[in-house]
């Protein structure tokens, strides 16, 4: 199997198990560390450009389980944590982990938001080494293996 298939199972296998899992996914630190993660992942590579901004807000309003939220109330969101991105990314990346931790004190929300991550990063078909090192990284924010996602 291709790479490219691969990456696409793999994302579409995440979606299957959070959309399983949707009713469950309704807390307000669940809701920002996933915003956190989806600004993480945009900005992996340092820089974003306003398509790949707007392809991934897309991706967050339709998304099925993050509809448990207002979708300008996670535009909000994920513009302010790509806004703290850009400005300074090794600061701004520091604030933004913190915000994806905040989902680690229950496991489920915790994978949940690896799952969005993964994701986010296939959705255009190339889940790249920058977008797989900020996942791994937000892994270990929440205190989650990244082997347990083949990251």
């Amino acid at each position: 199997m291709a790479l490219w298939d691969r990456v696409k199972e793999s994302a579409s296998t995440m979606q299957t198990q959070l959309t399983a899992k949707k009713n469950d996914l309704k807390s307000g630190a669940f809701r920002d560390s996933s915003m956190a993660m989806c600004a993480l992942v945009a900005a992996a590579d340092g820089t974003i450009d306003p398509s790949e901004r707007q392809r991934v807000a897309q991706l967050i309003a339709t998304n099925e389980v993050l509809q448990n939220f207002p979708a300008d109330d996670l535009r909000r969101r994920f513009d302010d944590y790509l806004d703290k991105l850009t400005a300074d990314f090794a600061f701004g990346r520091v604030s933004v982990l913190q915000e994806v931790a905040k989902a680690k004190k229950k496991p489920a929300e915790a994978r949940a938001v690896v799952q969005i991550g993964i994701v986010i990063g296939g959705a255009d078909g190339d889940f790249d080494a920058t977008e797989r090192a900020v996942v791994r990284e937000a892994c270990f924010a929440l205190d989650l293996p990244p082997h347990e996602f083949d990251l």
